[in-house]
């Protein structure tokens, strides 16, 4: 009797779990950023990714990139269940967005799925800007976001699975962290936003929250 064990030819017929799949897109999103395969191969593997429903239809995808996912030239099966948004690569690469979010004298909301550039920038005058990062994901591993509010605010929702680094300083205002997740710190391979600027009689807040369910959100 054959037992279908990792790095045996019997385990790349086992039936790939979203967390399998997953962990090939996070091979991809790496290669991508590392400059071996550009967007467009990056896109085209993601397809044959998420329609694979054998282990052995993954190995092809990443064949020709370095991985340690893999033991004797099969893809080793998950089995753990519970995979952060950070851990399954899903939130580094893409093509960039807006590299601004400016408010004069009104509002700005810029939120649901996009891709955060490596440099953001967002200014409220007399008027106030929301961002909310929980859906986003970001174009560079390292991400900064430079936000001034002058007599206006700046509210910037991130999730508790990346590393945020809040460094501005408020004159007649203020610039703070205020950390509602309860969780612990991001792991290494998480993505890093730094936020700087300023809140000059007016006041930049950085709101640390859990990451939602992706599969429950819905695209705005």
């Amino acid at each position: 009797m054959v037992t279908e064990q990792s790095g045996s030819p019997e385990s790349g017929r086992l039936r790939a779990s979203d967390i399998d799949r997953e962990r090939v897109a996070k091979i991809l999103h790496t290669a991508m950023s590392e400059g071996r395969i550009d967007m467009g191969e990056l896109e085209e593997r993601l397809d044959v990714v998420y329609r694979a429903k054998t282990l052995d239809e993954l190995e092809p995808v990443i064949a020709d990139l370095p991985s340690s996912n893999r033991t004797g030239g099969i893809i080793t099966p998950a089995t753990s269940t519970a995979v952060s948004a950070a851990d399954r690569g899903d939130l580094v690469g893409g093509v960039p967005g807006s590299a601004t979010s400016i408010a004069v004298m009104s509002g700005v909301t810029r939120k649901g799925s996009w891709v955060v550039p490596q440099q953001h920038n967002s200014v409220a005058f007399w008027g106030g800007v929301d961002i909310d990062l929980r859906n986003a994901r970001f174009a560079q591993q390292h991400t900064t976001i430079t936000a001034v509010a002058i007599m206006g605010g700046i509210d910037i929702v991130v999730p508790d699975d990346i590393t945020v680094d809040v460094t501005g300083f408020g004159f007649m205002g203020a610039f703070d962290l205020d950390d509602k997740s309860g969780a612990a710190p991001a792991g290494p391979d998480a993505p890093v936003v730094k936020i700087n600027g300023l809140g000059f009689w007016g006041a930049v807040t950085v709101i640390r929250k859990p990451r939602e369910d992706p599969r429950k959100q819905v695209e705005n």
